[in-house]
């Protein structure tokens, strides 16, 4: 099931879910087929995978003629991120991709040895923001703003101690992040301003439930920016998998419904290429992994 987060004007945040093209109320639906259902993702998250097949049982069935009232063309909702403000920081993983270990240790000071263990960050939930909307550059801050696709992997149930084999059974389902990233704004070696400034975690267009992504092990990433390709790849070249990385968090600490894990990007970042590249004001980033679609995002320099 394809879910998103839209807003219709100034209305209040709504989660809906697309069929045929176009944009279904969740709770109004449910209203229609006499099933209680939550009006924000991170509800329906709460109530577990399991709801989704019986959604699309129900949608299999449903007269078509009851969801007119509140059914809407994509072009008449505004995509917001499929969680707009999540419970926790978003956990980031770096250095998951080899070509980017490589990459990162000729520009970036960090090792040109594999990582025996993930490397984990955090960004803050005031990071997210959705599709169609800038990313803030503050100059005073950094000269050096830079581009990551990353697949995300929304997780669905609580667990620790969770073995890599039962894994993807704790996730909930899979969206897009722009893991942004301010080069010059590493402090002593930690992440957290280079990563966290606000509008640093685009997110989006929509979360995809995993039922309607089998293998999240084989999906094409991709980003360009100004329409020039930038990163081209495939998950299938993680270091360490989904499965290992829930596996490795979850013994370090419980995950939790909603919580949301940033897999890490290819190579071809701003920071690896010769000259390096930089994003600036009116830049146009655009980041797709398949099955979920396209994260669209432009630069906008502001003044501080």
């Amino acid at each position: 099931m394809k879910l998103l987060t839209y807003q219709i004007k100034n209305s209040e945040p709504r989660l809906g879910f697309l069929h045929d093209n176009q944009v279904i109320d969740m709770a109004n639906f449910g209203a229609a087929v006499k099933l209680e259902l939550p009006s924000t993702m991170l509800e329906l998250i709460d109530m577990g995978s399991e709801i989704i097949p019986e959604i699309n049982a129900l949608l299999k069935q449903v007269d078509k003629n009851l969801l007119q009232g509140f059914t809407f063309g994509a072009d008449e909702v505004t995509f917001l991120a499929p969680i707009p403000k999540p419970r926790k920081n978003i956990i980031g993983i770096g250095l998951n991709y080899t070509e980017h270990v490589a990459e990162s240790a000729r520009t970036l000071d960090t090792s040109n040895e594999l990582p025996q263990k993930p490397v984990i960050f955090s960004k803050p939930p005031t990071t997210v923001t959705a599709t169609n909307t800038n990313i803030l550059l503050n100059a005073k801050l950094t000269q050096q703003l830079d581009w990551e696709v990353e697949l995300a992997v929304v997780i669905g149930k609580k667990g620790k101690y969770v073995a890599k084999e039962k894994a993807l059974d704790y996730v909930f389902g899979y969206t897009i992040i722009n893991d942004i990233s301010a080069r010059d704004c590493r402090r002593a070696g930690q992440w957290i301003v280079s990563k966290g400034q606000d509008t640093f975690a685009p997110m989006g267009p929509i979360l995809v439930t995993k039922d309607d992504i089998p293998n999240p092990h084989n999906l094409n990433l991709s980003l360009t920016v100004n329409g020039i390709e930038k990163q081209n790849a495939n998950s299938k070249f993680m270091l360490f998998n989904i499965n290992e990385l829930i596996e490795d968090l979850s013994i370090v600490f419980t995950l939790e419904p909603g919580d949301i894990i940033a897999t890490g990007t290819p190579s071809g970042v701003g920071a690896g290429r010769n000259p390096q590249e930089w994003l600036w004001d009116g830049d146009v980033v655009a980041a797709t992994v398949e099955g979920i679609g396209t994260l669209v995002n432009t630069v906008k320099e502001i003044k501080v």
